[in-house]
């Protein structure tokens, strides 16, 4: 993934940014009073918080990077899944709802989640809801599409 143009963020664009994220997350304080980057790369484009990929844009919208929803550590749009899908999750799987043990009831199909472990609450992927959270725990099947996960070409982007 090769960087095409780096810019810091206008203070209006970075208030309207942080409007967004608490908007969706409820909290922002990880991205606040910091410096703001617009990155554009060859696949997608990012904002670096303090040189480092914590949010990108996925269909026009600013959603956390793995990284960023570890410093964010949001309460909403989650999807929680129990130890034994762990290791599959980091190796790019999609998540299944056997392995599902809590999610976010106002989830809808389609939104962006942040899928976490069980037992310490970590961010391990990001993805594409399949399926309404309500529906999620024990469902048979796929209930959400993994786009970006720990150990991906994006979670080893790092400032250059």
């Amino acid at each position: 993934m090769k960087i095409k143009s780096r810019n810091i963020l206008r203070k209006t664009d970075e208030k309207a940014l942080i409007n967004d994220i608490v908007e969706a997350f409820g909290d922002a304080s990880a991205f606040a009073d910091k410096k703001l980057e617009d990155v554009l790369t060859d696949e997608c484009e990012f904002i670096f918080v303090e040189g480092q990929p914590l949010l990108f844009k996925i269909e026009g919208k600013i959603f956390p990077t793995v990284r960023g929803a570890l410093k964010l550590n949001p309460k909403r749009r989650r999807v929680v899944v129990d130890p034994g899908a762990v290791k599959f999750i980091i190796n790019g799987a999609d998540i299944m709802g056997p392995g599902i043990v809590e999610a976010d009831p106002d989830i809808n199909e389609g939104d962006l989640v942040i899928v976490v472990e069980q037992a310490h609450g970590k961010a391990l992927a990001i993805g594409r809801a399949l399926v309404p959270g309500k529906d999620m725990a024990g469902k048979k099947g796929k209930t959400v599409k993994s786009i970006h996960y720990v150990g991906d070409e994006l979670w080893k982007l790092e400032q250059k």
